[in-house]
């Protein structure tokens, strides 16, 4: 009985992840503990980086096993069941949630601005410019096509898009990306204002825009259809992203599917955002995640974020030139797709040279456009690597 009790005890003590732990796991624990501090006390895009930072924590806790694949098949002697995380990460695999996440922000996005000035447009994609510089230059340093692709794309400054564009192409870098996706994301109020304060003159930033025009329910209800048409005939690869930000748009602009819209808005966007958030964390292990290329990819995702920015306002500035004055190349800034952070650091620079400045719903305008630049350049690159 006590050799019994004793086998046990040692058994018990040989199962506990202190004896199992190594450096590696510790320096990603403190990762992960940053990020959750980050999301908690400085409320860094706390909705993603708490479920990433503590997605993180779980899948670098020794002998846990939540990111274990099965061994074996159901049914067959010696069959083990996968991790917990394992199972819920097929849905980043499969390129299911990045997709309906995209259908949350259709039902929340007014697209009424960029409808109103359909220039708009052009500072969205002007915004994007940022992942193909970085997507050159990835390729220069000796990354792969497709890993060159996964990393310009964090220039897009869209977290879902990154997370698809990766998981197709280079799914080995996807805790990585996801990590400098995000955080870059939540340092937008940070690492803009420099930007754009740098590339325009007090003179450029106190302009004041003319009121948009009205636009009408039908054309709200005519433009996510018109798009998803043209989008997807042009680049059908594109179509899960930009169709499923089209259709929460639609349920939302119709006025008859009031269920459906909210539910997209909220219990499915937030259970969504749990599941993509946690699993994506969890892919950053210490064996994928402590290496010299991850310093490299978030250096490279960085320079993407503030190139992205930095074209944008270059281009404001080129058409507050072409219009005479009547464009505040600030809101150029928008262009990448942090959505609606990006449009308010618009507004919060210009009211800084002009109180009286109201620019938000003009960089609103921009910033739903740069959504659907980051889109189809995700979906031209994956057109080109898959």
């Amino acid at each position: 009985m006590l050799n019994t009790l004793l086998i046990g005890v040692q058994k018990f003590l040989g199962s506990m992840g202190f004896t199992a732990i190594t450096p590696g796991q510790v320096i990603m624990l403190i990762v992960s503990f940053v990020l959750i501090y980050l999301a908690v006390v400085k409320k860094f895009e706390p909705l993603l980086l708490l479920p990433i930072g503590f997605g993180m924590f779980l899948a670098n806790i020794p002998l846990a096993g939540l990111m274990d694949a099965p061994v074996g098949h159901i049914g067959e002697e010696g069959f083990q069941a996968g991790g917990l995380l394992y199972y819920l990460y097929l849905g980043v695999k499969l390129g299911i949630y990045p997709p309906l996440i995209f259908m949350g922000v259709g039902a929340m996005t007014d697209f009424g601005p960029l409808i109103a000035n359909p220039r708009s447009i052009l500072l969205g994609a002007a915004a994007q410019f940022g992942i193909f510089a970085v997507f050159i230059g990835a390729a220069l340093l000796g990354f792969t096509g497709p890993e060159a692709a996964s990393i310009g794309i964090i220039g897009g400054a869209d977290g879902p898009t990154a997370i698809y564009l990766t998981s197709k192409l280079a799914p080995h870098l996807l805790g990585p990306i996801a990590v400098a996706a995000y955080s870059y994301m939540a340092l937008v109020p940070i690492i803009q204002p420099p930007i754009m304060k740098a590339l325009t003159t007090k003179e450029e930033r106190a302009i004041v825009m003319e009121q948009l025009r009205p636009v009408s329910k039908k054309e709200k209800v005519i433009f996510p259809i018109f798009v998803t048409l043209l989008v997807s005939l042009i680049l059908p690869s594109a179509a899960p992203l930009v169709g499923m930000l089209m259709l929460g748009n639609l349920l939302k602009e119709t006025g008859v599917v009031d269920r459906l819209s909210k539910t997209a808005q909220n219990e499915l966007m937030n259970i969504v955002t749990i599941f993509l958030g946690t699993t994506v964390g969890a892919t950053a292990n210490a064996a994928t995640f402590l290496r010299p290329q991850t310093l490299m990819i978030i250096a490279l995702g960085l320079f993407a974020f503030s190139f992205g920015t930095a074209a944008g306002v270059v281009f404001g500035k080129i058409m507050c030139k072409v219009t005479g004055g009547k464009v505040n190349p600030l809101i150029g800034s928008a262009g990448v797709s942090a959505v609606p952070m990006a449009a308010r650091v618009s507004q919060t620079v210009g009211q800084e040279e002009n109180p009286g400045n109201f620019l938000l719903m003009h960089a609103m305008g921009p910033n739903v456009a740069g959504v659907i630049g980051s889109a189809v350049a995700a979906g031209l690159l994956l057109s080109i690597f898959k």
